[in-house]
């Protein structure tokens, strides 16, 4: 049986260098905007260590920052080592996406589920 979980694991560090691309955010911003875009249930416990992997890859980088009402938030950004890594992820994920798509519809034309 086809399990999600396991597909995203593959996908979900180029989808948060992605969103770091764009703008600085914190860890509950990027787990909301996952959610949002229709990557559900990632868990602290598979997001926070991503982000420490990434960071200690160099291919993000973090800053804390006070906030007023608690304690310092920690925001990521994307380093340049990150945006090429970004790029290389887009190039593999249009390249795959593009041949399981076509094993797909092939698949229907000829007959098949």
């Amino acid at each position: 049986m086809i399990n999600k979980t396991q597909i995203l694991k593959g996908i979900l560090e180029g989808c948060i260098l992605s969103l770091l691309s764009g703008e600085k955010m914190y860890s509950q911003e990027i787990a909301a905007r996952l959610e949002e875009d229709g990557i559900t249930g990632v868990s602290d416990g598979t997001l926070f260590p991503l982000l420490l992997r990434l960071e200690n890859e160099g291919l993000i980088v973090s800053e804390k920052v006070p906030v007023s009402n608690g304690p310092c938030r920690k925001y990521y950004t994307l380093s340049a080592a990150g945006s090429e890594e970004l790029l290389k992820f887009s190039a593999i994920c249009t390249e795959l996406f593009s041949a399981v798509k076509k094993i797909i519809e092939g698949g229907k034309e000829n007959g098949e589920a």
